[in-house]
């Protein structure tokens, strides 16, 4: 976990590539162009560049948009976004740069954060930036991505995976996941949540592309997990039994438990400590509460306990996290 310093708004750089999604390529300069600082002052900028000498860039739509930076500014970025295009050429078809996409990605400094939605991990890939890493992107690609790189380890079931310096998402909305948890990592869970108000979605998203994979649909008299999450998330201050959520369905723990892990991607066990989780951000940045009344409140227990789950979460502890991101909201 980091957050972003320096004198300096936070510097994100898109790279446009011909045949983008107009969608895709707005989703960094919504999410980015939005946080300030205590003070009104923007906390990140967001520029956009092509391969080539400004100038106009094609898309899958029915126009093109003008690029006003060539790749040299890359140079400048503390962040680089992909965003996914449809002609990748010999990148999407063969795993391999072309010259003018090489030359462009060779202004990147080392250290850089790199970050990818859709099939824009297939710049990454091809790159040589997710070598032994972890990457996710569309569900209906990863089969197809994962035999051109091998060497990759792809997870089609996520929205995004944080590997430290290199982050990649799934589809095109999972694009807006990622940047917020951008913001969220950089900023704290305040700032993101605000941005995510902004833009009427949620600022955190359960499970993963599971829900999403095409499936036979449902007999419309099925009943959801719906009632059951909702009556879960105002008791995580107590002790949670898989069995008193399955009777909130009416069904048995079996098939809650089937049904579940169908429509949110995670089990229901798992999904608690999520929303436990992020209670506990939430208390910590935005609370002086001590650390063991958190736990409390959250339903850990003792401050052991949530120790030991942020540590898995989030690479830190509730008073590493707390320090950190209560100086960043107070800054």
């Amino acid at each position: 976990m980091d957050t972003v310093t320096g004198s300096g708004p936070h510097r994100v750089v898109v790279l446009a590539l011909d045949g983008l999604l107009p969608f895709e390529l707005g989703i960094p300069h919504r999410v980015f162009g939005r946080p300030q600082d205590a003070a009104g002052r923007p906390l990140y900028e967001v520029v956009t560049c092509s391969v080539r000498p400004p100038g106009p860039v094609e898309t899958d739509a029915d126009f093109a948009v003008h690029v006003p930076n060539g790749p040299e500014i890359l140079a400048t970025a503390d962040t680089v976004v992909v965003p996914a295009s449809y002609e990748l050429g010999p990148v999407f078809e063969e795993g391999v740069l072309t010259g003018e996409l090489a030359a462009a990605l060779a202004h990147i400094r080392p250290g850089t954060r790199l970050a990818s939605i859709c099939t824009g991990v297939y710049v990454l890939a091809a790159g040589g930036y997710l070598d032994g890493r972890p990457a996710t992107t569309h569900w209906a690609d990863a089969g197809r991505f994962q035999r051109m790189f091998p060497r990759i380890r792809v997870d089609a079931g996520v929205l995004f995976i944080d590997d430290g310096d290199v982050l990649t998402s799934a589809g095109v909305a999972a694009g807006i996941d990622l940047c917020l948890h951008m913001v969220r990592r950089d900023h704290g869970t305040a700032v993101a949540n605000e941005v995510a108000r902004r833009m009427v979605v949620p600022p955190h998203r359960d499970g993963g592309q599971a829900q999403f994979i095409e499936r036979p649909v449902p007999d419309p008299q099925q009943a959801t997990t719906t009632t059951a999450r909702a009556w879960a998330l105002g008791r995580l201050h107590e002790p949670i039994q898989l069995r008193e959520m399955a009777a909130q369905e009416s069904m048995s723990v079996r098939t809650f438990t089937r049904r579940f892990r169908e429509e949110v991607g995670v089990s229901p066990g798992q999904w608690i400590t999520q929303q436990r989780v992020e209670r506990a951000r939430h208390l910590l940045e935005s609370t002086g509460l001590s650390v063991d009344q958190v736990a409390r409140d959250c339903g850990f227990g003792t401050a052991q306990s949530m120790r030991q789950h942020l540590q898995a979460a989030l690479g830190v502890t509730p008073t590493a996290y707390r320090r950190t991101f209560r100086a960043a909201v107070r800054t």
